[in-house]
């Protein structure tokens, strides 16, 4: 763009000198239209800056040209209409440049806003999934710890290695809950309360169905396998994921029935949550959530290392299905 300015005022006067006539100076008409569609093409293509600088050695060329030629070898000049006439083409210019640049900042800040607004979003989950956990593995560390003191006492004339033994577990109980409060102590805020109650597990299924069966909500649940007892990371997240997926049921699809089938298989535990359509979506509208029911239930499955599903269903319905691993151990704990 740059190249064809400097081309186009080198060719103005050349085609005034050459082509013999003795219009308007120092531009021709060609000369003015072309030079003219010159400059806005430059302003297009180029800074607002660059174009005012070409803009300023266009009025110093007419300039010029009336001070060396004066009017009286021609029949006029045409400096101030071509001056006015670029001037209003390159404000144009320079307006769209300015709306065009104002879309792009905005466009790029709401990316931006969108990514740290899911980033906050998992940072606030793996905050709740580590205070829930802190709760439990505390929870059940503490007991480690007093069961070890009292045992000794439990037996009558226990023999030194045994006592020695459970002070042993009794001294790594405490120091593994030490650091695990000053690690996870960390994500608690300062008005947070640690619950009075233990943290459910799937046992507590069934009260939260009867919870959601009095919102509104038709549900079942199935249960397949031999039920045993899970490690409480794993029996806390599938009651948070059942309850989450039933939340959404109720948000998102009302009048809908739902189901929830838990299965206890080999090497993990699989649930599925499934609802169909609200048998009037045009009368019944849903009700808007905070958007972060999936990216919560995604988060534990993560955390264990288990996979998850979830979309719509051929029915029309939605679908949640989840697998979480669990490592079985022999009798002798090999």
């Amino acid at each position: 763009p740059v190249g064809a300015f400097w081309a186009s005022m080198a060719a103005t006067p050349l085609t005034v000198l050459f082509g013999g006539s003795m219009g308007d100076w120092p531009w021709p008409p060609a000369a003015f239209v072309c030079h003219l569609t010159v400059l806005t093409v430059v302003a297009i293509r180029t800074r607002p800056r660059t174009a005012a600088y070409m803009w300023a050695v266009t009025g110093a060329y007419g300039f010029l040209g009336e001070v060396v030629f004066g009017p009286g070898h021609y029949y006029g000049t045409n400096t101030g209409p071509m001056m006015v006439v670029s001037a209003l083409f390159l404000l144009v210019v320079a307006v769209w440049h300015t709306r065009r640049e104002a879309r792009q900042e905005v466009t790029a800040q709401q990316t931006v806003t969108a990514h740290e607004r899911s980033r906050r979003t998992l940072l606030e989950e793996r905050t709740n999934i580590a205070r829930e956990l802190h709760d439990v593995v505390a929870h059940h560390m503490s007991v480690v710890a007093i069961q070890a003191e009292a045992a000794p006492y439990r037996v009558e004339n226990p023999p030194p290695e045994l006592e020695r033994a459970f002070a042993t577990i009794r001294e790594n109980a405490v120091a593994a809950l030490t650091e695990l409060r000053r690690v996870l102590g960390v994500v608690r805020a300062e008005d947070y309360e640690a619950p009075e109650a233990p943290q459910p597990t799937l046992a507590d299924l069934e009260a939260l169905l009867a919870n959601v069966r009095d919102a509104g909500l038709d549900v079942e649940k199935a249960v397949t396998g031999a039920a045993r007892e899970l490690p409480p990371g794993v029996e806390l997240s599938a009651y948070r994921i059942v309850q989450e997926a039933l939340s959404n049921s109720l948000r998102h699809a009302p009048g809908a029935s739902a189901r929830v089938e838990v299965a206890y298989v080999l090497g993990g535990l699989g649930l599925r949550i499934v609802n169909g359509p609200p048998p009037a979506p045009d009368l019944v509208k849903p009700s808007p959530g905070a958007g972060h029911g999936i990216t919560g239930m995604r988060e534990r499955v993560s955390m264990l290392n288990g996979e998850m599903t979830a979309g719509p269903a051929q029915d029309g319905g939605y679908e949640v299905t989840v697998f979480l691993p669990v490592t079985t151990t022999s009798e002798d704990g090999s």
